[in-house]
């Protein structure tokens, strides 16, 4: 964000940590976000491309910034985009690092883990107390649904013979 607005934001004495909706009008897709630092240029933001993507932004769109005060959260459902995310020796801890740089979830997101020069996709399925949740300095439940691309294991045909008996 540019330094103008944390100028105005220090003169209105919001809560801190600073939390932002983010509003794409055009497509009335929803996120939230923190602040990383006050460095843009005048009228200007900058977000991750997987942030855009989830917003189905382009570069130069335009997109409504609101401050906002969320719940710290007390559970989160996450869904690997595929199932290789679980082949990861520890996927929890690479998780618990990962999201140690996220303010807030929001439901519906999709967030992207690197991990080992590799990008790793996970929905946010469900997050409570509310839609949006702050997890700074939080103890959350983790929840996983398969992922996207699991199918069940097929169970073996039973096979049923019959003995024909001659008729007599």
């Amino acid at each position: 964000m540019p330094p103008s607005a944390l100028d105005r934001l220090a003169s209105l004495h919001i809560d801190y940590p600073m939390l932002f909706e983010l509003r794409n009008s055009a497509t009335e897709r929803v996120s939230h976000c923190g602040v990383l630092e006050f460095i843009a240029e005048e009228g200007m933001i900058y977000m991750p491309y997987w942030m855009m993507e989830n917003m189905l932004l382009q570069e130069g769109d335009i997109v409504r910034v609101k401050n906002v005060t969320l719940p710290k959260g007390t559970y989160v459902k996450l869904q690997p985009h595929t199932q290789d995310f679980l082949d990861i020796s520890n996927p929890k801890a690479i998780l618990e690092t990962a999201l140690r740089s996220f303010s807030c979830l929001t439901t519906g997101d999709s967030i992207m883990v690197a991990y080992n020069n590799k990008k790793y996709y996970i929905d946010i399925v469900e997050t409570k107390p509310s839609s949006a949740i702050s997890i700074i300095e939080t103890d959350c439940e983790v929840d996983f649904a398969p992922p996207l691309d699991y199918k069940e294991p097929e169970r073996p045909a039973v096979s049923t013979s019959l003995n024909k008996v001659p008729a007599q």
